[in-house]
């Protein structure tokens, strides 16, 4: 008996040194589903319709910039993408007079509605970009209004007393018109698209696709698609924002076959095998602006307005706004010089006395 209290007393001893192996919960291979059916309907399949009533009351934003020398149909294109004078605000402008160039950066606003859906349609036409004989640094002047927009929108971000709801007037997508000349880009059209690309989403666009052929038009893409390529262009959409298999598989296709897009603009109607179509009469017949067989504007409407607007948005606002907001304050140490971004003096900070060690 003596000789088994030891024993008994180094085991009571070791079990309060090495606690008992603890068995490690199961984990489920699949997630378990509940049957709402045992529980009763709760409604959370109404956060969806929650959101979309409140998203229509409050309305959308979208600002859309077309960039490209004079005649290559910007104006027009603008029209015919949103079936409505919107490039023009003019009262006395008409569809049979012909469409006045334009010479300065112009806003111009519209709210469009359809199936009650409204959207604030921002248009800002540019000079006619490359005219002139001598294009140095033609560029700065857009580069210049797309910061200014991002400014006013950061000055009211950081607001003390800042509104609700921050009007938008940042641009969403710039709509970039390449001549068809079948050739190459010019060296103007590489230094804009460079310069630009790094702080707003363009989408390169090749005017007037009607004066070449099917194989010119062809053989034009692929040479578009090569130079900006090799200059390290990046255009809409681009590659590392792509957040998914399935994003980035849609994305390669539109950027391998799609871009850029060759379009045809018009806002007159012509009777066509019995029905009205947008199109361009020429002396082989009519080129219709959303006949796929002819051009490929129905893509850039679907892609622009019907699959990406919403990714536009998002990805100005949470790559090329925050990009820009994170160097505006990292350059002034996280306030702006003088008065700064929050429109006052903001007072001196009082200092805290450090306690004295005793």
């Amino acid at each position: 008996m003596s000789k088994g209290l030891p024993e008994t007393r180094t085991d009571a001893a070791m079990s309060e040194l090495v606690p008992e192996p603890r068995p490690k919960p199961a984990v489920p291979m699949k997630p378990v589903s509940i049957n709402t059916n045992l529980l009763g309907y709760i409604g959370i399949d109404t956060i969806i319709e929650q959101m979309r009533k409140k998203t229509m009351k409050t309305g959308f934003d979208f600002n859309i910039m077309v960039v490209g020398q004079s005649g290559l149909g910007k104006s027009t294109l603008v029209n015919t993408l949103f079936k409505s004078q919107v490039s023009r605000k003019a009262s006395s402008w008409n569809r049979e007079e012909k469409i006045p160039k334009t010479v300065e950066i112009k806003a111009i606003g519209h709210v469009i509605e359809e199936g009650g859906v409204k959207m604030k349609l921002t248009v800002i036409d540019t000079p006619g970009f490359g005219d002139q004989i001598n294009n140095e640094n033609c560029w700065e002047p857009i580069e210049k209004y797309i910061n200014e927009q991002y400014e006013k929108f950061l000055k009211e971000e950081v607001n003390i007393a800042r509104k609700k709801r921050i009007p938008d007037t940042r641009v969403h997508c710039c709509l970039y018109f390449i001549s068809p000349t079948g050739h190459s880009l010019r060296p103007l059209d590489l230094e804009f698209m460079k310069h630009l690309s790094k702080v707003v989403n363009i989408i390169p666009v090749i005017a007037k696709a009607d004066t070449m052929t099917l194989e010119e038009k062809s053989e034009f893409k692929q040479r578009v698609r090569k130079e900006l390529e090799v200059h390290g262009i990046e255009f809409y959409p681009q590659k590392e924002f792509d957040e998914d298999l399935e994003d980035k598989t849609e994305n390669d296709k539109i950027r391998q076959e799609s871009m850029p897009f060759a379009v045809v603009g018009s806002d007159k109607e012509y009777q066509v095998n019995g029905k009205r179509v947008l199109g361009r009469k020429t002396p082989w017949g009519i080129i219709e602006v959303e006949n796929l067989h002819h051009c490929e504007f129905a893509l850039l409407r679907d892609f622009v307005i019907r699959t990406h607007l919403q990714d536009l948005k998002e990805v100005t606002h949470n790559i090329h706004y925050e990009t820009y907001r994170a160097k505006r304050l990292n350059d002034n140490g996280g306030l702006p010089p003088g008065e700064g971004l929050l429109g006052s003096v903001l007072p001196p900070v009082p200092a805290t006395p450090c306690p004295t060690a005793e």
